[in-house]
C-alpha cells in the first residue's frame, strides 16, 4: 500500500482505458483515460499521495497507461496485473469539443474483478474514491461495494462516490429505475457524493437538483456536490449548509475528464482542510459554509483548467495556485462555462 514507506494518504478505485478521441474530420487521438485513473491523476498532480487500485491489462495500451499513471506520480503498488485487454472508450467530438462516448468493455480487463484481489484498506487510507462504470458493471461492482462496506465499518476513511453514469455503457442503464436503485443503494456506502447535472437528470427527470441533493443527504451521505455546468457548483451538507458558486469561464478545447478534475480538485482540498481520515469524518457532517464555499471554488478551478486542454490533462497544484486569484481568459467565439464537462458546458453568448 505503499512506496518507499510513504502513506497512501488516497485510493482510487476503478477502471484505466484508452480515450479514443474522433473529431468532426476523422482525426483520432489516443489518451489515457477512465474516471477514477483520471481523479487519480489528478490527485498526485495536485500533491497528494494516491494509490490506484485498478486491473491493468499486460497488452501494449496496458504498458502504456502503467507508463503513464508512474509518470503522472500515481502508486502502482496496487495494481492488479490482468490478462485480458485493455478498455476502450470511443469519444466522438462535436464541433465545441463536448465527447459523447461509446465503450468497448466485452470482458475487458477493468471490470474482471475477483474477492482476492481487494484486500481491506490498510488504516492509514485517509479516503476511499469510487464510481464511474467500475461501479455499475458486474462482476467486479459487487466487490467494489464489499470493500467500501469493510471501509466505512472500519471508519478510518472518508468515502468518495461519483456515479458518472454512461447510459450507452452499462445493460439496462437505459431503464432510470433500475439506474436510481443502484445509485441510491451505493451512495449510501459514502460519505462525500458528487455528480453532476447529467446524473442528476437521468436519474430524476425534472428533479431540482438542490432537492436531489438533500434526498441524498436523506438516504445517509453526509455531504453532496453537484456540477450544474452554466449554473456553477452546489453543495448540501448534513449539517444544513447549502453553498453554491459560480462557474467559471474558458476557453474549452475538450471537456474529457473536467468531472474527474473537479473530483480531484474536491479531494485535495478536503486533505488540505483536515476533512479526510477518521478526524475527518466528523468535520465533514459539521461542516461549514465558508468552508463548502472554499472547496467548491478550487475544486470549479481544477475542472475549468482541465477544460482549457485536450484530453484528460489536469493541471498541477502550482498552476492552480498561480490561477487561483485570476481571471481565466476567454476567447469570444470559444467562450464556456466551467464547472464540469461530460455535456454540462453552455456557450457563452
Amino acid at each position: 500500500m505503499s512506496r518507499g514507506g510513504a502513506i497512501s494518504t488516497i485510493t482510487v478505485i476503478g477502471e484505466v482505458l484508452v480515450d479514443l478521441a474522433v473529431g468532426q474530420d476523422w482525426s483520432c487521438r489516443a489518451t489515457p483515460g477512465g474516471a477514477p485513473a483520471n481523479v487519480a491523476v489528478g490527485l498526485a498532480r495536485l500533491g497528494q499521495h494516491v494509490s490506484l487500485r485498478a486491473r491493468l491489462s499486460g497488452d501494449g495500451l496496458g504498458l502504456m497507461l502503467r507508463e503513464h499513471l508512474v509518470a503522472s506520480g500515481v502508486d502502482v503498488v496496487d495494481i492488479v496485473a490482468a490478462r485480458e485487454p485493455t478498455t476502450l472508450a470511443v469519444a466522438a467530438l462535436d464541433p465545441g469539443g463536448q465527447a459523447r462516448y461509446d465503450f468497448r468493455l466485452w470482458q475487458t480487463a477493468d471490470w474482471m474483478w475477483r474477492e482476492a484481489e481487494l484486500p481491506p484498506l490498510p488504516p492509514q487510507v485517509a479516503a476511499l474514491y469510487m464510481g464511474s462504470l467500475a461501479c455499475a458493471l458486474p462482476p467486479g461492482a459487487a466487490l467494489i461495494e464489499g470493500l467500501a462496506r469493510r471501509t466505512r465499518a472500519a471508519g478510518h476513511a472518508v468515502i468518495a462516490y461519483d456515479p458518472n453514469l454512461r447510459p450507452g455503457a452499462v445493460p439496462g442503464a437505459g431503464d432510470s429505475a433500475d439506474e436510481r436503485a443502484r445509485v441510491e443503494r451505493q451512495l449510501q456506502l459514502a460519505h462525500l457524493v458528487k455528480a453532476s447535472a447529467d446524473d442528476i437528470g437521468l436519474l430524476y427527470p425534472g428533479q431540482p437538483p438542490a432537492a436531489v441533493a438533500r434526498h441524498w443527504i436523506g438516504l445517509g451521505a453526509d455531504l453532496v456536490v453537484l456540477t450544474l455546468g452554466a449554473a456553477g457548483a452546489l453543495a448540501v451538507s448534513r449539517s444544513g449548509a447549502e453553498v453554491s458558486v459560480p462557474a467559471r469561464i474558458v476557453t474549452v478545447q475538450d471537456t474529457i475528464g473536467a468531472g474527474d478534475a473537479f473530483s480531484a480538485g474536491l479531494l485535495a482540498a478536503m486533505a488540505a482542510a483536515g476533512l479526510l481520515g477518521g478526524p475527518g469524518l466528523a468535520r465533514v457532517r459539521e461542516i461549514s459554509p465558508a468552508v463548502l464555499s472554499e472547496l467548491l471554488t478550487r475544486a470549479s478551478l481544477v475542472a475549468a483548467l482541465t477544460c482549457e486542454r485536450a484530453g484528460a490533462d489536469p493541471p498541477t497544484r502550482e498552476e492552480v495556485e498561480l490561477r487561483l486569484d485570476t481571471a481565466v481568459a476567454v476567447d469570444g467565439s470559444h467562450a464556456r462555462w466551467a464547472s464540469e464537462g461530460d455535456g454540462t458546458l453552455d456557450e457563452v453568448r
